[in-house]
């Protein structure tokens, strides 16, 4: 129990929603989106995060493909602890957006928003395909980590249980829900993980390596 709200209150640490604020002279972007995102930022600084969803819906209204807009709004509800709206306009983001570094975001704190909503299976997706875009990403990592360790103390905890199971998991597979991940499985995932980090801290160390021994480019 102990052990569980430590990491508990670590995940709180490192489970922060970012907000993404426009730079001036950004191509694209009318003047009133502009002014309602700013309008929903300043909000979103002051806590009062029901305004800031207004100001940002309110920028979507005026161009719904606004990535900035949508994916300041999931952060806005998930302040909100509506955790299941957050999640479906976090994955609306990084399936619309084009940019990387939002998308990564967007598919990491969709992982977030899930790991809130106690649906780990589907946060270990997410946080694997956040991992896929941006493998240096350590908070990423951790909490992947993590829903694998808990998944994993489910699994174990659940053994004694899976008869009296059957019936419930017949009825999930008529619902076409995912099939829950076995023991073998979670230990894959986490050997699988481990190596991906080993290669992460190879190629940066390769990196600094090159940048210490090659002139800067002219760019």
């Amino acid at each position: 129990m102990l052990a569980r709200k430590k990491m508990e209150n670590r995940l709180k640490k490192l489970i922060t929603i970012v907000i993404i604020f426009i730079a001036s002279g950004f191509p694209g972007f009318a003047q009133e989106e502009n002014k309602s995102i700013a309008a929903g930022n300043q909000f979103y600084k002051d806590g009062q995060f029901d305004k800031a969803v207004e100001a940002y819906q309110k920028a979507l209204e005026i161009n719904s493909n606004n990535s900035i807009a949508r994916y300041n709004l999931a952060a806005a509800k998930y302040r909100l602890q509506k955790f299941e709206e957050a999640e479906k306009d976090y994955t609306n983001t990084a399936e619309k957006t084009n940019d990387q570094a939002i998308k990564a975001k967007a598919v990491y704190n969709e992982g977030v928003a899930l790991t809130k909503q106690k649906k780990l299976l589907e946060s270990v997706a997410s946080y694997k395909q956040a991992l896929k875009l941006n493998p240096a990403d350590e908070d990423v990592r951790f909490n992947l980590q993590k829903a694998l360790e808990e998944l994993r103390k489910q699994q174990k905890s659940k053994e004694p249980e899976k008869k009296q199971d059957q019936k419930q998991k017949q009825d999930q597979k008529k619902e076409q829900k995912p099939p829950p991940a076995n023991k073998k499985q979670i230990e894959q995932w986490l050997q699988s993980l481990k190596q991906k980090e080993q290669e992460v801290q190879q190629k940066m160390q390769q990196q600094k390596r090159r940048s210490t021994s090659q002139p800067d480019k002219d760019w």
